[in-house]
């Protein structure tokens, strides 16, 4: 069963682009990310143009967000103050990488460094994270106590001025680094159609010590603003979103995404890290063969489309 796909310019089998949204609508729910680094590199594996899959990817993450955050909101797992600030950040930093996106697509680079910027961010953000869910797991296997982590305490971070007391949370931090996370995320998902919620949790966690019980939450609230915003700039400014494909990847991830947080709740922390350090690992190891491998067809004809 095929439909074809306007914006795109390419005809795609309903079923494989159902199955993509389900799954990383499932990934969403689990691990609290957008799913952004995940949609977007599937669509790109199956011939979906690198500027279409990044701005249309970003759909599907504000679809599994809101379906995974309103789980998280009946249960009282978001922090809606320290979110705001996260939003804020991250409505800058998308407002500047979408001129940046516009940029890069003007000179004809944009193709190279989406593929390059996935394979350098998958692979460091992947080894960290599976580095320190290994050692986490080894310690809860030979019953050795966590090192004690108070949040809000991390040496200069504690120390810097503009100070908030997020009640939620049960911390009292500075606005800078929560706005300045905010604002990297935004950039990635303006320029890179991810979520931030791979980069977003584990800083959450480690950097800016906040509990755990309310950072999958809370980062699923940042995702769903920042990416619609994303979405309706690069549709009105750039024409790069494709409606068809949008709407079939929503559908399906909504759904996966309910079954996502199921799961979730049921596995340990470290396990959950741990599977996560592995799908990052694995995407982004999948787009570095992509880059490095000779095409099976070396010339090709590319339309600009929309007078770009």
């Amino acid at each position: 069963m095929t439909i074809y796909l306007p914006i795109a310019e390419l005809s795609v089998n309903v079923l494989i682009i159902l199955g993509m949204g389900a799954a990383v609508g499932f990934l969403s729910g689990m691990f609290g990310v957008g799913g952004g680094f995940l949609i977007t590199p599937l669509l790109i594996f199956y011939n979906i143009p690198p500027v279409v899959a990044v701005a249309t990817g970003a759909n599907q993450v504000v679809a599994s967000s809101i379906s995974g955050a309103i789980t998280h909101f009946r249960r009282g797992t978001i922090d809606i103050k320290l979110g705001t600030v996260l939003l804020l950040g991250g409505l800058a930093g998308a407002t500047l990488g979408i001129w940046i996106f516009a940029a890069l697509r003007r000179i004809g680079q944009l193709d190279l460094v989406i593929s390059l910027a996935y394979v350098l961010l998958l692979g460091s953000v992947g080894s960290l994270m599976l580095a320190e869910s290994i050692n986490a797991l080894r310690r809860a296997k030979r019953n050795e106590a966590m090192p004690l982590r108070r949040p809000g305490h991390h040496g200069w971070i504690h120390r810097l001025p503009l100070k908030v007391r997020f009640k939620k949370s049960k911390i009292y931090l500075s606005v800078i680094p929560v706005a300045g996370l905010g604002f990297c995320i935004g950039i990635l998902t303006s320029v890179m159609g991810v979520g931030g919620g791979f980069i977003m949790v584990p800083a959450m966690i480690y950097l800016l010590r906040i509990p755990t019980n309310v950072v999958v939450g809370t980062s699923l609230f940042q995702i769903i603003f920042v990416s619609a915003y994303t979405v309706i700039v690069q549709a009105t400014a750039n024409y790069t979103v494709d409606i068809v494909l949008a709407f079939v990847l929503m559908i399906a991830g909504v759904i996966g995404a309910q079954y996502g947080v199921r799961v979730g709740q049921k596995l340990r922390g470290e396990q959950l890290r741990a599977l996560l350090a592995l799908l990052v690992l694995a995407v982004g190891i999948r787009l570095a063969v992509e880059l490095v491998l000779p095409p099976a067809d070396i010339y090709s004809v590319i339309s600009s489309g929309s007078g770009f």
